[in-house]
């Protein structure tokens, strides 16, 4: 399932390419991607990737 983030540079919400969990330095899970119209790196807090 992909994971929908607002991009900041677009202005849109969009599915990340290459999404991948990770954790914030307070230990809250968090996803991180990239814009596939622009190539921005994008971030979601408090998501989760699934497969």
């Amino acid at each position: 399932m992909a994971v929908e983030a607002y991009c900041v540079k677009c202005k849109a919400k969009r599915e990340m390419n290459k999404a991948e969990n990770t954790t914030m330095k307070n230990g809250k899970p968090a996803v991180k991607g990239i814009c596939p119209v622009c190539g921005t790196g994008m971030f979601k807090i408090g998501g989760t990737v699934t497969a």
